[in-house]
């Protein structure tokens, strides 16, 4: 997946415009889109929308978005949505190791209780969003074989440091925003799973969402949450293999296969090591992919 697009689960109009987005996930949100009073309507239409686009006839993975564990409805939350078979858990305000392995267990349960086969739901971590978390990133690393997806997160950070802002005087992220983008990027790699970039909220600047997305693709993030259908091309496109990453990919790997025994090789005057090589690879992987999502 390259975007995953957040929609309220409690609009079921906003829900069905999803899926011409274009978006490559869709995120049925129980959290902060739905006010505490429709939770229950957002539970209800999100299991309609699950059980009416079953595993192995949907367009793209589905994702639920719970409350986090600590506020006492992450369970109801889950039992009303793992009967539907979601691709992906969302945990919000993770703040240990612990946090993963309980949601790890639900949903373990979950499944047996519902017939859904093991293991089928994967876990997608919010791993920044409290300043315990960012303090127990490291902890992601083995705490679930379900644990897919690891994204950074500044707003509730923020929120939860009582900072005013989380940007400086000239627009760059304030220190200790930076350290968890930095963080929670070598804690998803540590972890094995992908690692997501946050949400960019002005949704009528383009330009900037272009910005920050390839950014954040040049950093090393292999994708990025949308708050706005309009947000979705632009991120596609910014975390695509482009044609000159695809043929320069190519011609990495070929130089190496040509000469399996060297360690080092030059190509167009630029000297290649495993590194480069394994980067080709992933590149390429990629594009695979890419091409047989469309």
């Amino acid at each position: 997946m390259r975007s995953m697009l957040f929609l309220p689960a409690d609009s079921e109009k906003k829900i069905a415009k999803g899926a011409d987005s274009g978006a490559d996930g869709l995120i049925l949100d129980l959290e902060d889109s739905v006010a505490s009073g429709r939770k229950a309507i957002g539970r209800k239409l999100a299991r309609s929308y699950l059980d009416a686009h079953p595993v192995g006839a949907r367009r793209q993975p589905l994702l639920v978005r719970v409350n986090p564990l600590q506020s006492g409805m992450a369970l109801v939350d889950l039992a009303a949505v793992a009967g539907g078979a979601p691709d992906y858990v969302i945990l919000p305000k993770y703040r240990t190791a612990d946090d993963v392995r309980a949601l790890d267990h639900y949903l373990s349960a979950l499944e047996v209780r519902e017939g859904v086969p093991s293991g089928h739901i994967r876990i997608f971590v919010l791993a920044t969003e409290t300043a315990e978390g960012v303090f127990n990133l490291a902890g992601l690393a083995g705490s679930s074989p379900r644990l897919s997806h690891v994204a950074w997160a500044e707003f509730d950070l923020g929120a939860a440091v009582g900072a005013q802002d989380q940007f400086l005087d000239d627009g760059a992220w304030d220190d200790l925003y930076r350290t968890a983008r930095g963080l929670g990027l070598a804690a998803a790699v540590a972890a094995r799973a992908e690692p997501c970039n946050t949400v960019y909220i002005d949704y009528k600047n383009p330009d900037g969402l272009s910005a920050m997305a390839r950014a954040a693709r040049r950093a090393g993030f292999t994708c990025m949450m949308a708050i706005h259908p309009n947000q979705v091309a632009t991120i596609n496109e910014a975390f695509s293999v482009t044609e000159s990453e695809l043929e320069w990919s190519r011609r990495v790997v070929e130089a190496f296969a040509a000469d399996p025994e060297a360690g080092v090789i030059g190509l167009d005057g630029i000297m290649l090591d495993l590194p480069h090589l394994n980067q080709a690879k992933r590149t390429l992987a990629r594009a695979a992919a890419e091409r047989g999502r469309g």
